[in-house]
């Protein structure tokens, strides 16, 4: 066995002190010691907003829409095994539930042991037979496997969980380390776990659940958190029916924790009090992109996707359509910063994009275009004319498109923007590929593999017309497919840095899709009653409240001083 990258060892007791660290901001003035109603430490209501509309009681951590899964607080009543930061993905995940997770050379084995002296919060101990229980039930049950590993077995000896997976998971480690625990003696003699709502939540977290309706939820802190106190002493989760109406929310100062998409967030938001509203967006290996079907005219020519890929003007498109929320890529390896700068191969380094029309139109010169700047003819003749396509409604996406409509003009293609039917597009145009570009996003990771496997992986090829899971514009090269491979199955560090040294030179020369900008885990707080969020500054997380990294934020908050 061995310790890799994205596995810390550490004492138990090196646990304790990290969380009794986080929450050491002390004691808010007339602090008392309570019981689970009555929270360890006194200070202001922390209200939580999502403009998630009204819900349904449905407590469960495993469901997919659950109340607790949508506005959030399942995560600060269940704990992961380990505190993955994905600000910065390379960074170790910190001991959690887990003191440590060691992998086997091939990553095909994963041996957990568990903190000891954790209790649940109905009283009873937390143990390696709970971490066992967890995992044995996403492999009993396929829907509680959200994120599909392809667990083989589980077994326990009482101080260690072993668990065995059907294909290496190199790049799936911050998946299990992720992984959500529920306690077996209150879930085992659960007929169906994938139906169940689960009222009664009871977890190892540092909250209980104190009351609940269809537009909030109520949580308090528990005064036996095995963690440490807390300052925050009573959390509101609740839920708006909109963007516009939790953006008022936020605005005035109803809700101090929460995210939603404000065009101009700066004059709207922020300016309301600029000493203490502040939006963080933490970008991890996400993007969005513009696939391009690499099957059909005019993107099936390499010499077009380069063109189109240096006219574009990424800051541009970025702060307006995004209102500079989203950060523009810079790489050529289509990698955002920071989280990406640990990846990026030497020969790629300082590369970056830069709108060059002039330079563009040289390519397409060289490459026995004409009409270049004007009417733009391909080299069989044939006019240059493409759709763009995205759903109504999806406003930064349409106005992307709309600039890059003027770039490719720019060039003398003629492009048009086309709206489609959202239900049409997840069904009938984005799975067969029936498009010729469509703005679309990538899946994050704690390494860049997924990113570039969503684009440009022949394991996931379907020919046009048949449906695909990802690599939507149907790009082919066998060399990128076996370093694809390379990389999530070697046991070779040098073997993974070669091969993806392979997949970023291709990206940046075979342009298969058009990296636009990152896409950032964005949340707005205030700082009126608690300090202590992750910034740009202090990237410790990513700042939303949805997810395992709001049990950290609430840990690191303390009690304002202003």
């Amino acid at each position: 066995m061995r310790k890799n990258r994205l596995t810390l060892m550490a004492a138990s007791a090196a646990v304790v002190t990290l969380l009794a660290t986080a929450c050491s901001g002390g004691t808010s003035e007339g602090g008392t010691t309570g019981t689970e109603s009555e929270p360890a430490q006194t200070g202001a209501v922390l209200t939580v907003g999502m403009p998630n509309g009204t819900q349904t009681e449905n407590q469960s951590p495993f469901a997919t829409g659950s109340a607790a899964l949508s506005l959030g607080y399942a995560f600060v009543i269940y704990e992961p095994l380990m505190m993955v930061n994905d600000a910065k993905p390379s960074e170790d995940p910190k001991p959690w539930l887990a003191d440590s997770i060691e992998w086997n050379d091939d990553y095909t084995q994963a041996v957990i042991t568990p903190h000891e002296g954790i209790t649940w919060s109905d009283g009873e101990a937390f143990d390696a037979e709970d971490v066992a229980f967890s995992i044995q039930l996403r492999q009993d049950f396929e829907g509680l496997n959200t994120s599909a590993l392809p667990i083989e077995s589980v077994d326990s000896d009482g101080s260690t969980v072993t668990v065995t997976f059907g294909a290496p998971q190199f790049v799936n480690q911050a998946k299990l380390a992720d992984m959500l625990i529920v306690p077996e003696h209150l879930w085992k003699d659960v007929d169906d776990p994938t139906t169940f709502t689960n009222t009664e939540p009871v977890g190892t977290g540092p909250y209980v659940l104190d009351s609940w309706t269809p537009q909030a939820a109520t949580l308090t802190a528990r005064d036996d958190y095995w963690g440490g106190d807390l300052s925050v002493p009573e959390i509101r989760y609740s839920s708006y029916n909109d963007n516009n109406a939790l953006t008022t929310a936020l605005t005035t100062g109803e809700a101090q924790w929460g995210w939603t998409f404000i065009a101009d967030y700066e004059n709207v938001y922020i300016a309301a009090d600029p000493e203490h509203y502040h939006q963080y967006a933490a970008a991890g290996l996400g993007i969005d992109a513009l696939f391009l079907n690499n099957k059909e005219k005019p993107f099936d020519d390499v010499a077009f996707r380069q063109a189109l890929n240096m006219a574009i003007d990424r800051e541009n498109i970025t702060s307006v359509a995004t209102s500079g929320v989203n950060p523009a890529l810079t790489s050529v390896t289509g990698l955002p910063m920071p989280a990406g700068e640990d990846f990026v191969a030497a020969d790629l380094a300082g590369q970056e994009y830069a709108a060059d029309v002039e330079a563009a139109k040289q390519v397409l010169t060289d490459a026995g275009y004409t009409g270049v700047g004007e009417k733009l003819v391909d080299p069989d003749g044939e006019p240059v004319t493409f759709e763009l396509t995205n759903p109504a409604g999806w406003n930064d996406y349409l106005t992307a498109l709309d600039l890059i409509k003027n770039a490719a003009e720019q060039l003398g293609a003629e492009a048009t923007v086309q709206p489609a039917n959202a239900d049409g597009w997840f069904a009938d145009i984005i799975p067969p590929g029936n498009f010729d570009a469509t703005l679309h996003w990538t899946d994050g990771g704690a390494t860049p593999w997924d990113l570039y496997s969503d684009i440009m992986d022949g394991a996931q090829y379907k020919p046009l017309g048949e449906p695909a899971t990802w690599n939507f514009g149907r790009y082919e090269n066998d060399e990128v497919t076996e370093a694809l491979k390379t990389y999530a199955s070697t046991t070779d560090d040098a073997e993974r840095t070669a091969a993806l040294a392979t997949i970023q030179q291709r990206f940046a020369e075979d342009v298969p899709a058009i990296a636009l900008w990152a896409r950032p885990a964005t949340a707005q707080y205030s700082t009126q009653n608690y300090v202590g969020w992750p910034s740009e500054e202090d990237p410790y997380n990513q700042p939303q409240p949805t997810g395992s990294q709001a049990l950290q934020i609430l840990l690191n908050l303390t009690p304002a001083t202003d």
